[in-house]
């Protein structure tokens, strides 16, 4: 029998059964496709030794005229701007009564919990507060422990603790002086998708008053939105579908320290603000015509005032006047102004292309487009009955939009269109609806990748992948907890968050420090038709190392041999299922496996090992037909 060549199909499929993928790849982990054949991912790197506060939902990059190449991090505790591997902490202060009079700190001997007594303080468990003024306590509490962020863990109405970095000593036992105060910081939202039950919640008065949840309530969630205009950043926060909109000003300084040490503002305290909408579903700048619009908006009133505070509308789209962001009053003289999405019950999310920005609803896809004309913007309704998995899941690469829905994945490129997919069923019967909004899509243009990071079924958090290469119009998918991504668009490599640490990917071959484990399996594929069973003797692999800076790499080479199709691989017997390990100087294989079909695995664990697969060989005789 001459040499067989293992010629594999690329990518993954999974949405047919094992045997009737014959010549195709099965499942893997940590594995893309470059020209048809696979190859271990790149690995990667801690970016910012600095630890991030809460879940991050959110990731925006901009440069200024000034050369500052900022990151924005929006997580459900806090608001960062990185730069040169710092975070620097813009969080904004709450609308009213952001600082108090700090009546009493109090201590207790051995303990690093300090009581706080603040009237009326209006924080929750999980707030920030940033104390200032205060003396030392008389012993190990000193001034510099006391002025600094914290955390609040809450009391009563007028009482609160904290927990600081040192444990107090008998001496602690000032009361901070009568010049502290607490600057307190917005509240922190939910990280994760929670259910609620019992008193206060849900809408008030829903079960008539006093009465407390029968049933669970779905808390929502907190996700920021954010962009640039100009050198300034312009934000807001979501929480449950709506939230205010704040401004940071990067300023016309040379130096940006002074930017970076100041918090971003509402949008109603910048000079000029009329009729800005209280609350708002997504903020986004329209680039080329410097219009901040508003995608789920406050009504605007008719009234002159700087803010509007009427009942939300979730389906109504404000802009604000021309190089004006705070200026949402349409009149006669200026281009401010509104338009109605005609579908949906409400806007989940808005994405700009370069011609274009699409805004989709719960069941619609609507084109919004720039006129220059006195009617400013232009709406039409693209598809209905499409249906998107949350806010963040939509990418665009080659000018070509794709997004993951509830049940499929779809593509925008002039029109509306779904995306095939050899892991559809894979991905949709092993996911988490319930935490939906996690959904975040990046790219890897490097690579030609779109990439959705999804909560498994059992899961809480993002940690798994689908990934779609659209050059060649394949898929691959696996392990990994990132919950927030950014393509290298501005900076070197991608950038990512995971375990509350912003990384580098595409860098280096390991995880962060650590083995990188990745493997791919392919289906069963027929030795001689099947007809008869085979003894197959030696496999000539075809690996290549390039790239690894192990001092020998190898990856481990898995053979399991069936007898039929369907059968389960023969593991009771242990010289049926061969592992060998194959190395840089690994020229052939031998063995002995009888079968009618074999499944074939590449696998990897060790430190500085990179690999790509080529078409290994078999060599075998026929065994007969029982």
């Amino acid at each position: 029998m001459a040499l067989q060549k293992l010629q594999f199909k690329p990518g993954i499929n999974r949405d047919v059964t094992n045997y009737s993928n014959e010549g195709g790849w099965f499942e893997c982990d940590k594995v893309r496709f470059l020209n048809g054949y696979p190859e271990k991912l790149n690995g990667w790197i801690t970016y910012s030794p600095s630890s991030i506060l809460g879940t991050c939902r959110a990731l925006f990059g901009w440069v200024t005229s000034f050369n500052d190449n900022f990151l924005a991090i929006g997580t459900n505790s806090k608001a960062y701007i990185e730069v040169g591997t710092n975070l620097n902490d813009i969080t904004p202060l709450r609308s009213a009564d952001a600082t108090l009079s700090i009546h009493a700190f109090s201590a207790t001997n051995t303990s690093a919990v300090i009581a706080v007594e603040a009237t009326a303080h209006g924080t929750n468990t999980g707030d920030f507060v940033t104390f200032s003024g205060a003396s030392s306590l008389g012993g190990n509490i000193t001034a510099d422990v006391l002025n600094q962020n914290y955390e609040v863990t809450e009391i009563d109405a007028d009482n609160y603790s904290i927990s600081a970095d040192v444990t107090a000593n008998a001496s602690d036992t000032g009361n901070g002086g009568p010049s502290a105060i607490g600057t307190y910081e917005i509240p922190v939202g939910n990280g994760t998708v929670t259910y609620g039950y019992g008193w206060g919640v849900g809408t008030w008065g829903r079960l008539g008053w006093g009465s407390g949840a029968l049933q669970p309530i779905l808390l929502p969630l907190t996700v920021w939105f954010f962009d640039n205009f100009d050198n300034d950043l312009v934000m807001n926060v979501n929480t449950g579908g709506k939230g205010a909109i704040f401004y940071w000003e990067r300023g016309a300084l040379a130096d940006p320290g002074t930017s970076l040490s100041t918090r971003a503002v509402r949008l109603t305290s910048l000079a000029g603000a009329k009729n800005v909408p209280a609350e708002v579903g997504q903020i986004m700048v329209s680039q080329t015509d410097r219009h901040l619009l508003a995608f789920g908006a406050t009504p605007f009133s008719g009234a002159t005032s700087s803010e509007d505070t009427g009942t939300f509308d979730p389906l109504l789209i404000r802009f604000a006047n021309q190089d004006e962001p705070q200026n949402f009053k349409p009149e006669i003289t200026n281009s401010a102004g509104f338009l109605r999405v005609s579908s949906g019950s409400r806007i989940v999310t808005a994405f700009r292309t370069r011609q274009e920005t699409l805004v989709f609803t719960d069941m619609s896809v609507h084109s919004l487009q720039f006129l220059g004309t006195s009617e400013v913007f232009s709406l039409q309704e693209l598809e209905t009955n499409i249906s998107i998995a949350g806010p963040r899941c939509v990418a665009v690469a080659s000018n070509v939009l794709f997004w993951m829905g509830t049940d499929k994945f779809y593509f925008y490129n002039g029109r509306v269109d779904t995306l095939p997919c050899s892991l559809r069923d894979h991905v949709f019967n092993d996911i988490n609806f319930d935490a939906l909004p996690y959904v975040y899509a990046g790219t890897v243009e490097s690579h030609n990748e779109i990439w959705w990071f999804y909560p498994s079924a059992d899961s809480q958090i993002n940690d798994s992948y689908v990934t779609y290469n659209y050059k060649d119009k394949l898929w691959f998918y696996g392990k990994l907890d990132r919950s927030a991504w950014i393509d290298a668009n501005l900076r070197q490599f991608p950038q990512a968050i995971g375990e509350n640490t912003l990384f580098d990917h595409e860098r280096g071959m390991d995880a962060d420090g650590s083995a990188m484990t990745s493997f791919i399996t392919s289906s069963d594929f027929d030795i001689s038709d099947g007809d008869r069973f085979t003894l197959v003797k030696r496999i000539l692999p075809d690996l290549d190392f390039t790239g690894s800076n192990a001092a020998e790499p190898s990856v481990k080479m898995t053979i399991k041999p069936r007898d039929f199709t369907g059968s389960s691989y023969r593991i009771e017997d242990d010289k049926n299922v061969i592992e060998t390990s194959v190395g840089v100087y690994t020229n052939q294989i031998f063995l002995r496996a009888r079968a009618r079909q074999i499944g074939f695995k590449i696998t990897s664990d060790t430190l500085g090992t990179s690999w790509k697969l080529g078409s290994p060989r078999l060599d075998g005789k026929p065994d007969g037909r029982r």
